[in-house]
This record gives structure tokens, C-alpha cells and sequence, in this order.
């Protein structure tokens, strides 16, 4: 019996001329995976807010088919480039501590067996970095940080454990990550404690707040902030937090506020950083789908993935 016409369970209009993003996505078929890849780790339980982050990968592929895959002002058609997807961690259910391991065990698995490939990791809540950066350590030796975020993410252990807003103390205490190696962009007024920046000055973090990116601009903070990681470092990991972003760029976050970054500055940084060898990885967290307005959030990070891999391109 043949098909009956016009039925179909794909998009309910075709456009020959079109390619949608979310064709890159595909699963690993040889033993080397190069190029971009994406790894999920749908992990919210330590937020201290309440959270669905952990929906959030699933999103943002979802989001990937909102947009093409031509760049008009690069003059850039990225159709025939695939980004690999190893799909996500499988969480435990109840025991955070066997996540974590979970996380860091894979981390170090693919990165050692995928030297060729740049892992962008879908968060997730800001916890996932933790694990992530010191499986990474292992493998790069020096690891630098530049962390886009309202928050220092420096808190201490003794009142919450290690939950979302600890991540980068987490690394500095045990010794992974040395103060002077984490850039931090994007600080925001009234949403961090005098104890947590005057800690991250005290440890030689470098702190840039949104004032400063108002008044600099991102790209000359960017350029220093690479300058003085290559200085010292292996290869820069870049932790983007969406809450970084201003509320009405980014409603999904769970911890939303005024005074943030706009998306177009924040296009500008990935494209910069996407174009620079020494970044050799990135994670994308803090975004809530279940918050989310017409997945603006989700959608951004998605857009975040494809200017990532427009710039990768670029590299010499």
C-alpha cells in the first residue's frame, strides 16, 4: 500500500532552500570524534534555588532546529559540519556524591579518548563545573577559567555543602584551579556577598563587574583576560552562566535580575572565544525550561553553541 500524500511526522513545512541547525547533532560513528561535541549533564538537585535545570539539555537541542545553519555575515554555511552528541550522564537519582563522580569519571573518559575534540557541556545547575574542571585538569595539566556569571560562585561549603554556588571554591581549596587563573564576567551589583568578593580578591581572582563591561566593552576584557591566561595556562575553559544575561534576555534562568548582560555582547564574547586554540572546552548552565518564556533562554544558549562553532572555524 503506498504512503498516503502529505502526511508527515517532520516539520509541517519543508523549504528546500533551508537546513536547520539541528541537523549538525549527530551521534559518534568513529572511534575519534573531532570538532565540536556536546555532552549533557542534567544535574539540578544542588541548586540552592529551586530548579529545573535539568531539563535544560534536551532544550536546548530542541532549540538547535530554530535556527538555520547560515551565517549571513560571516558568509559561513556550517551544513556540512557535525557536531557530535554523546548524548547525557546519566545522573543517580538520590546520591549527589555518586553524580559528581559520575561526571568527573566521564569528563576524564572522553577527553583522553577525544583529545581532538572541544567538549561544550549542557548544564545542568552551576555544580557540573566542579567535577568537570578537575577532570579536565587531569588530562590539561593547567586549566584557566573565564566564568560569565551575575555571581562569584565562591561560597562557602560549611553552610550548603557543595551546591551551585560553590563551584569555583570547590576548585580553589582543593588545589585544582589557582585564584589567578579564574576571570570572572559580569558581577553584579546586589547579588553577592562582601565576603565572597573580598575572598576572590584575597585568592588573586579576577573579578570584572557588568559596570566594567558597560564601560571597557567585552571585547577588550576578553582580550586581556586571554592574554594573561596564556601566560600560565594549558587550555582556557569557559563557564557560561545564564544568569549572567539580563532578565529580559533571559526569563529561564532561576536566578534572574536587572542590570545584566544583552545577548548581542554576549554573541560577541563566543564568537571571540570560539575563535581562540587555547579554548579547549565550555559548559552551559543555570537555565530552567520549566521558567522559560517561549524558550528564550534555551534558545540563546542554542545560538551560543552555533556562534561557538562559526568561531572554531575561524582558527588558524
Amino acid at each position: 500500500m503506498s504512503s498516503l500524500p502529505f502526511l508527515s511526522h517532520d516539520a509541517k513545512f519543508i523549504d528546500r532552500g533551508i537546513s536547520r541547525a539541528g541537523t549538525l547533532l549527530k551521534k559518534r560513528e568513529s572511534e575519534i570524534a573531532e570538532g565540536i561535541g556536546l555532552i549533557g549533564i542534567p544535574l539540578s538537585k544542588p541548586s540552592i534555588s529551586h530548579s529545573g535545570a535539568s531539563f535544560a539539555p534536551d532544550a536546548i537541542r530542541r532549540m538547535m532546529n530554530a535556527f538555520t545553519t547560515y551565517s549571513v555575515h560571516e558568509k559561513l554555511d556550517l551544513k556540512e559540519e557535525r557536531i557530535i552528541d554523546f548524548g547525557d550522564i546519566l545522573m543517580h537519582v538520590t546520591d549527589l556524591a555518586e553524580s559528581r563522580r559520575r561526571i568527573e569519571e566521564t569528563v576524564e573518559r572522553v577527553v583522553s579518548e577525544h583529545p581532538l575534540m572541544i567538549p561544550v557541556f549542557l548544564g545542568g545547575d552551576h555544580s557540573v563545573t566542579a567535577p568537570i574542571v578537575t577532570a579536565l585538569k587531569k588530562a590539561k595539566e593547567k586549566v584557566g577559567i573565564i566564568q560569565f556569571d551575575a555571581h562569584h560562585d565562591l561560597r562557602n561549603l560549611e553552610d550548603g555543602g557543595p551546591s551551585n554556588g560553590t563551584p569555583f571554591r570547590q576548585l580553589i581549596e582543593k588545589g585544582v584551579l589557582q585564584g589567578k587563573h579564574l576571570h570572572q564576567i559580569g558581577i553584579r551589583d546586589f547579588s553577592n556577598g562582601k565576603e565572597y568578593t573580598d575572598f576572590g580578591s584575597e585568592n588573586g581572582v579576577n573579578i570584572y563587574t557588568m559596570q566594567d563591561v558597560y564601560t571597557r566593552g567585552i571585547l577588550p576584557i576578553l582580550q586581556e583576560s586571554v592574554n594573561e591566561l596564556l601566560k600560565e595556562v594549558d587550555v582556557i575553559y569557559v563557564s557560561l552562566d545564564m544568569d549572567v544575561m539580563d532578565q529580559a534576555f533571559a526569563p529561564g534562568c532561576p536566578a534572574i535580575g536587572p542590570g545584566g548582560m544583552d545577548s548581542r555582547t554576549l554573541i560577541e564574547a563566543i564568537r571571540f572565544l570560539g575563535e581562540v586554540p587555547a579554548v579547549g572546552a565550555m559548559d552551559i548552565v543555570e537555565i530552567d525550561p520549566t521558567l522559560d518564556f517561549r524558550d528564550m533562554t534555551s534558545r540563546l544558549a542554542a545560538y551560543c553553541v552555533l556562534t561557538f562553532l562559526t568561531g572554531y572555524k575561524s582558527r588558524n
